[in-house]
């Protein structure tokens, strides 16, 4: 999406050398399958926590509800996310700084102070993310007769807390990997259900959209939790902290430019494949929630309240099981997308603040980025203690993620379109295009999300 131009020939030539991500480069030969595989990472990861808890409340909600009249935004919502993403993996790749520190670099101080207070707000969305994302967690468990949700979500938002803090990232983004594939189960309900596959391509083509207050008001939770602004400072940090472990930078993570041309194409093309695959992956998952409780829940007119409503579209695979099934994706998808939230914010505050942050730095190293991240979660867990309704907070996350992403699609296209920061890699036509096509309508949803959530819509 953007032309790379050669680079100096005074780049030693030790920078043309092979990355974990890269296999293959040290002359080993692999299959392309596992190139493939090795090459996935931020984008990967990103995308599996895209279907947290709060997108799969809100995709079921959508297709309990609407039946197949949603499916269009996951047409839609493909190509618009895979751009951002990609803008966001690359502008970590030529500048080797995160979304907060980019911030910092792009804006003067005035700017900065407006975009911290908006960063703050999206940290309390993520925190309700969380909150929502660790009552999952207790409905799974609840659900598994392990006990009181509330019980289980104290427990999990702790343990996760404590491994976020002791763990070291190359531990928790291999786990990360391992627990993508807990949602895979959707997709085994299309093949028995009884889909209505004319249904599904008059959904596709948007020929069954309603203009109803309700409609319109899932339709922005459904574009916030597949475009959610969490997103956007987690591919960065995440490619960031994966540039570091690279035995070119030191301590700080190598650019783009500091490589020789052979190796940045690489490395560009890897993050793309990443990216690309990672948001395939996020929504075929998405595809196969709505249909497959479309298909189930919205043919019994089953309305989605709790945990084990939901647990009901898995019924045509896993019969008596589905509860076991569900419960299991649900606890898994939570897992994986609590640290992703919590993380994400507070590399956006540290970055921002001109201070250390990462999972692989020690508390002591990056107290800011630790603060944050555990008054984030502290809070996200007792509000997962005290609440009541699961899945309407989770889908209250995802309105609220709708309404903030639309400012930081601002902030993203301004910083990824400077040349004087992004230098060759700034954005192309492509990546123009699809990025403000994606920055509007995000402005457009969070606008009616606002209208509808303080008409009490």
């Amino acid at each position: 999406m953007s032309q790379i131009r050669p680079h100096s020939q005074d780049v030693p030539p030790q920078l043309d050398v092979g990355t974990p991500e890269e296999p293959g480069s040290h002359g080993e030969r692999r299959s392309p399958l596992a190139r493939f595989f090795g090459v996935l990472g931020p984008g990967l990861v990103t995308g599996a926590a895209d279907d947290d808890p709060s997108g799969i409340a809100t995709y079921a909600q959508a297709g309990a509800t609407f039946r197949y009249s949603m499916l269009w935004t996951s047409i839609l919502t493909f190509p618009l996310m895979t751009a951002t993403q990609e803008i966001c993996d690359r502008m970590a790749q030529a500048t080797g700084d995160s979304f907060g520190k980019l911030i910092r670099r792009k804006f003067p101080r005035s700017l900065r102070l407006v975009i911290g207070v908006l960063l703050v707000a999206l940290i309390v969305a993520n925190v309700v993310n969380v909150a929502a994302d660790l009552m999952a967690i207790g409905q799974g468990m609840q659900l598994l007769h392990a006990g009181p949700a509330p019980v289980w979500s104290g427990v999990a938002g702790v343990a996760i807390l404590g491994a976020v803090v002791a763990g070291s990232f190359e531990l928790i983004g291999r786990v990360f990997k391992w627990l993508c594939l807990v949602l895979l189960v959707y997709i085994g309900v299309l093949f028995v259900a009884d889909v209505d596959w004319g249904q599904v391509l008059r959904g596709f083509a948007g020929l069954s959209i309603q203009l109803t207050p309700d409609y319109l008001g899932l339709t922005v939770a459904v574009l916030g939790t597949t475009i959610s602004p969490y997103m956007f400072f987690w591919q960065t940090a995440q490619r960031v902290e994966q540039l570091r472990a690279e035995d070119l930078g030191g301590d700080k993570a190598p650019r783009l430019a500091d490589r020789t041309p052979s190796a940045a194409r690489r490395k560009l093309r890897n993050g793309r494949v990443d990216v690309v695959a990672g948001m395939a992956f996020s929504q075929l998952i998405m595809f196969a929630i709505i249909t497959a409780t479309a298909a189930t829940l919205g043919k019994a007119g089953t309305q989605v309240s709790t945990a084990a409503d939901a647990a009901k579209a898995l019924a045509p695979i896993a019969g008596a099981g589905s509860t076991v099934l569900f419960a299991v994706g649900f606890i898994g998808s939570a897992v994986l997308a609590v640290p992703v939230l919590a993380a994400s914010g507070a590399a956006g505050i540290a970055g921002l603040a001109n201070k250390d942050w990462g999972l692989e730095r020690s508390p002591r190293k990056a107290p800011l980025f630790y603060v944050v991240l555990g008054v984030g979660m502290v809070a996200g867990i007792v509000m997962s203690v005290i609440s009541s309704d699961p899945i309407g907070l989770l889908v209250l996350s995802a309105i609220l993620n709708g309404i903030a992403a639309g400012p930081f699609l601002v902030v993203m296209m301004l910083i990824s379109r400077d040349r004087r920061i992004m230098r060759e890699y700034a954005n192309g036509r492509l990546a123009a295009v699809l990025g403000w096509t994606t920055t509007v309508l995000m402005c457009a949803a969070g606008a009616y999300g606002i209208w509808y959530t303080v008409t009490g819509g």
